[in-house]
């Protein structure tokens, strides 16, 4: 019996058999075999040697591949994660040492092509670690074995190959790092490399070029030559792009440039000739030559665009890809349309493969593409450039203006683009029938998939023209539009139509497409006939593209009549495509700015029925989730309106979530549909809220696998809810109050969601929010919070504060205030508040070298100074007990406090939070204090200020531009129910200070009564006045308070 023992790692003492045995038992087809030895393997990662002992393994060419594989595999993966030096647990530098004196001779030597491949990435990891530093002779030895490798012999090709692999890789390493000194590193290897490299890229492609037109019988090194001059070609590709500043300034490039130019050509013919000569085997190989050329030419194009205009040949290189692009663009097909009856009669419609042409014409328009960028949109930097540079710039723009860029020759692009590569090829027809949803999808892909595919790079470079060459391009396009529209050539005018849509932007002034709307697209889409249907996703299209830029309002409703028969199902000729591109292109016309919920209501049953019929219709993912975001759009701009349909809408939504299992996007989408509804259904949404509650539930419960995804829409839907909710509060809502205590401890981008919502539930359950179940783990919270997060964030905690003081203040008064001012101190809150100011105030004593730093900035004080004002006016009683329990002594902390605050006034921006904090010093009179009392210079500096900045002008005598009188009936039957709740606070008995005392009346009568109670004006005048300023006291007299 065979019994296996999981033990830890540390069980087992690193040995050389011993990692053996754990090797040959990490590649057995035993799964619990497996899962043992990769414990056991990743408890010796970080001990000393573990690293030296795979590459003994690695190097041991009497054990199995499979283990020799293994432990390269290891090792690679080792490097990644510990040679850096900055890693915890870094390999010791002795073994790095070792395993780098080993890497290479391991390299050139190796048979097998799989363990070279991984050797080969180990050194080039090692190599962006160490190089120059640590390895500085890589290099040169990488290029000596090639230099001393001599020709003929097999072992001698080996080695070569080997070393051509390992510089492949090394060079792609240092190309594609972020590190400048990586890329400087490679630019002052690149001229060495390329000597060594293009003469044996030359010595090998003129073997195999003899050998293939003279024969011989070294077959098998013509093959070896065939694949090291491709190594060679895609070595120096990747230098010619990253490894030179400048690739049209050195000679060995510019002669390697010519070279490969013609090479172009003279492979191309070779791998086109009919029929062909070569073996399948070398065909692939030349091709990969000709794609190898092709890159080099776009990623120069588009890295080095005035170097690659500059270089030899390179705008007739530029014109003979377009020759090719038109030659490819003849072989397409035609512009007939032929009805089609059966799917079979697709099955000759070629490989649906992208061919060898197709690729090349492909780089082609991107070459374009990237000249045309160049001339009228160069990449602006900031990085220095010498005269030279500038020169060289102008040099290339002009060259491509004159002997490129044409006119006749944008008008030839553009004609070809849209009579060749607009029109609908017997593969997409093929498509669109076997697999009609897969085939829209892929079409209507957004992103960088333009780059891949020919027809939606050459709508780009159609783009590029037309906005280029407008006044050459707009009216031939138009001539050819109403030639086309009148014809009956469905695929030419599906091409027109297209290019018709992608340049709506540039054409609208001079086309009257309103009239073209009624004259000759809607017979289009009613037209009945084979091919119907291509029209009628093309007419879709355009109206989606044009909606927004010139259909009037008036036309309006005939737009709606048209998607609502793209829409209708029942017609044969609306087919998946049809539909599915109707309902994605009716998010632009809903998305409007002209958009009327009133016009579109006697057409809206049917469109969002078409639409809420195809969700349940669609498969893929991409397809909901555009339908669901086409409803959610409609169901925002309807607003109230879309209450008739809430039902079929919440109808389709179960189902979609259930269906797509842990698929979150769909049920993202379904959470801001969901949102929409509620604020659109605004207090109608109470009839959902049951299903809306379990739904926020199920997302945000922390043990909830999705809750990481879709906990920021879930929040959202949350927050729509407590705003369109009327007091009293349903307890299911209530219940999720416990759902915000673990996001605040996130603490990450949905805190501001949370508090937000926190301050929502303040405003609707007070009572029941500052309870003594919530109120104390609320406070702990904010405690947590405060001074610990980004500014933004931490004044919407401070701000939530305020609000919680006022509802306290609302429910029990003084009484109410006293307790929440406990849990203000108990959780620590106010202590942080006095820290923070404390650490500022200090900053302020200290000057020059010993200068101490503020522990918080500008802004967190404001807020913090904020919350001490909102407390003073309401209570100064319980302020004083807060301050006093925080921080033992109540007068040597009102002394500092006093003084940080009134020299941090100042720096106070906004005019309402200036007015708190000066009611609330204000206020602080009532106190009769002599730390407060004696600051009546301050405090007179900031009235004469704050008064000054609320009234009108010099003879508004007494007023306040802050005050609001409230009013009854100032809804306008829009606010929702915490617009309302907001608005009650803002009446005469639940007043925000701010808008309810005029600063004024305020001042004056606290400075009476402060008077009065220090024996009248004259013995206030002895013992507080007499030593202020002359100059403030009449300041403060000009406002004529007294």
């Amino acid at each position: 019996m065979n019994f296996s023992i999981e033990v830890a790692a540390e069980a087992n003492p690193l040995k050389p058999d011993t990692l053996h045995n754990i090797l040959r038992s990490a590649s057995s087809s035993d799964p619990q075999q497996v899962r043992t030895s990769a414990l056991q393997l990743q408890g010796w990662e970080t001990e000393r040697g573990y690293y030296g002992l795979l590459q003994d393994v690695y190097l041991d060419k009497t054990a199995p591949l499979d283990i020799r594989y293994l432990s390269i595999i290891q090792l690679k993966n080792g490097v990644d994660k510990y040679w850096r030096k900055t890693a915890i647990n870094v390999v010791h530098k002795t073994d790095k040492a070792r395993i780098r004196s080993r890497l290479l001779e391991s390299g050139v030597n190796e048979a097998d092509h799989r363990l070279a491949l991984q050797n080969a990435l180990v050194i080039a990891k090692v190599v962006r670690f160490d190089y120059p530093n640590d390895w500085p002779e890589v290099i040169k030895d990488v290029v000596g074995l090639l230099n001393a490798t001599p020709s003929g012999a097999p072992a001698s090709r080996l080695q070569r190959s080997r070393a051509l692999l390992i510089l492949l890789h090394v060079v792609k390493e240092l190309s594609t790092a972020r590190l400048q000194r990586s890329r400087v590193t490679l630019q002052s290897a690149s001229p060495l490399i390329v000597n060594t490299l293009g003469q044996i890229y030359v010595d090998t492609v003129r073997r195999w070029c003899t050998f293939l037109s003279s024969g011989g019988d070294d077959e098998g090194g013509a093959l070896d030559d065939v694949e090291q001059s491709l190594l060679a070609l895609r070595v120096l590709r990747r230098l010619v792009v990253s490894g030179y500043e400048f690739p049209n300034r050195d000679e060995d490039l510019r002669g390697f440039w010519s070279l490969t130019m013609n090479q172009f050509g003279d492979f191309l013919s070779m791998t086109t000739q009919e029929p062909s000569q070569l073996d399948t085997g070398v065909q692939n190989l030349i091709e990969k030559h000709i794609l190898q050329f092709s890159k080099l030419h776009l990623e120069t194009s588009k890295t080095h665009p005035a170097a690659f205009v500059l270089l030899p040949g390179s705008v007739d290189l530029i014109r003979a890809y377009w020759r090719l692009i038109v030659n490819f663009g003849r072989s397409l097909g035609t512009t007939t349309f032929e009805p089609l009856t059966t799917v079979s009669q697709f099955a000759d419609a070629g490989n649906p493969d992208i061919s060898l042409m197709e690729k090349i014409c492909l780089k082609g328009l991107l070459i374009l593409r990237a000249s045309t960028k160049m001339v009228f949109n160069p990449q602006q930097t900031f990085k220095y450039r010498r005269p030279e540079d500038k020169s060289e710039q102008k040099e290339a723009v002009e060259l491509v203006k004159t002997a490129l860029l044409t006119e006749s020759f944008a008008l030839e692009i553009m004609e070809t683009i849209v009579t060749k590569f607009f029109v609908l090829r017997d593969i997409d027809l093929r498509d669109w029938s076997e697999d009609a949803e897969e085939w829209e999808r892929r079409e209507d892909a957004d992103g960088d998939g333009w780059e891949f595919s020919i027809r939606p790079c050459s709508e780009k470079l159609f783009m590029d023209l037309m906005i280029n060459f407008k006044d050459v391009l707009i009216q031939p396009l138009l001539q050819v539009f109403h030639n086309v529209s009148c014809q009956d050539n469905i695929l030419l005018k599906d091409s027109v139509y297209t290019a018709l849509a992608l340049s709506a932007p540039v054409v609208h002034p001079y086309l009257d497409f309103d009239t073209f709307l009624n004259s000759v697209l809607v017979t289009d889409v009613r037209k009945e006939q084979p091919g119907s249907n291509i029209i009628r996703r093309c007419v879709a299209i355009l109206i989606g593209q044009w909606v927004s830029i010139k259909i009037s309002v008036d036309n309006r409703p005939l737009v709606y009549q048209i998607f609502q028969h793209l829409l209708n199902e029942r017609d044969s000729f609306n087919d998946d495509v049809v539909r599915i591109t109707a309902a994605k292109q009716f998010k632009n016309v809903a998305d409007d700015w002209e958009f009327r919920g009133s016009a579109f209501q006697p057409y809206a049953s049917d469109i969002l029925q078409g639409i809420i019929a195809l969700t349940r219709d669609v498969s893929l993912t991409e397809t909901k989730i555009v339908l669901l975001n086409t409803i959610s759009v409609i169901v925002e701009r309807m607003e109230r309106l879309v209450s008739p349909f809430a039902e079929d809408i919440l109808a389709i939504l179960p189902k979609l979530w259930d269906d797509s299992g842990e698929e979150s996007l769909i049920k993202q989408a379904i959470l801001a549909l969901m949102t929409r509804l509620v604020i659109s259904l605004k207090e109608q949404s109470q009839a959902y809220q049951a299903a809306v509650i379990s739904l926020v539930e199920h997302a945000i419960n922390p043990n909830s696998q999705s809750q990481v995804s879709l906990l920021e829409d879930s929040l959202e839907l949350w927050a729509a809810l407590l705003v369109q909710t009327p007091a009293p509060v349903p307890p299911p809502l209530l219940l999720l109050a416990q759902y915000l205590f673990p996001i605040y401890e996130l603490g990450n981008e949905n805190l501001r969601k949370a508090l937000e919502i926190t301050e929502s539930y303040i405003l609707l359950a007070p009572g029941d929010i500052l309870s003594d179940q919530l109120r104390p783990r609320l406070f702990k919270a904010f405690a947590a919070l405060v001074g610990n997060i980004r500014s933004e964030a931490n004044g919407i905690v401070t701000r939530v504060v305020e609000v919680t003081l006022i509802a306290a203040d609302n429910i029990g008064g003084e009484n109410a205030l006293a307790v929440v001012g406990n849990d203000v101190v108990d959780s620590g809150f106010m202590t942080k508040l006095l820290n923070g100011l404390r650490g500022s105030w200090e900053a302020r004593q200290t000057t020059g070298p010993n200068k101490r730093y503020p522990l918080i900035d500008g802004i967190i004080e404001t807020d913090y100074l904020s919350v001490l004002a909102r407390l003073v006016l309401t209570s100064s009683s319980v302020f004083l007990a807060v301050v006093e329990a925080a921080s033992r002594n109540l007068g040597q902390t009102m002394d500092w406090l006093l003084d940080e605050w009134f020299s941090y006034f100042t720096n106070i921006a906004h005019p309402a939070t200036r007015k708190l904090n000066c009611l609330a010093l204000t206020r602080l009179l009532e106190t009769n204090q002599a730390w407060i009392l004696g600051r009546l210079q301050d405090l007179m500096a900031i009235w004469t200020d704050v008064i000054a900045e609320l009234r009108e002008d010099a003879e508004d005598k007494g007023g306040d531009n802050l005050v609001w009188w409230a009013k009854d009936g100032l809804s306008d039957g829009t606010e929702t129910p915490e617009d309302a709740r907001r608005r009650a606070i803002q009446q005469m008995e639940y007043a925000d200070p701010i808008h309810k005392f005029n600063s004024s009346d305020f001042i004056k009568s606290h400075f009476q009564s402060a008077m009065i109670k220090n024996g009248g004006r004259e013995l206030f005048q002895q013992e507080w006045l007499s030593s202020i300023d002359v100059d403030v006291i009449r300041s403060f007299e000009n406002l004529e308070i007294i």
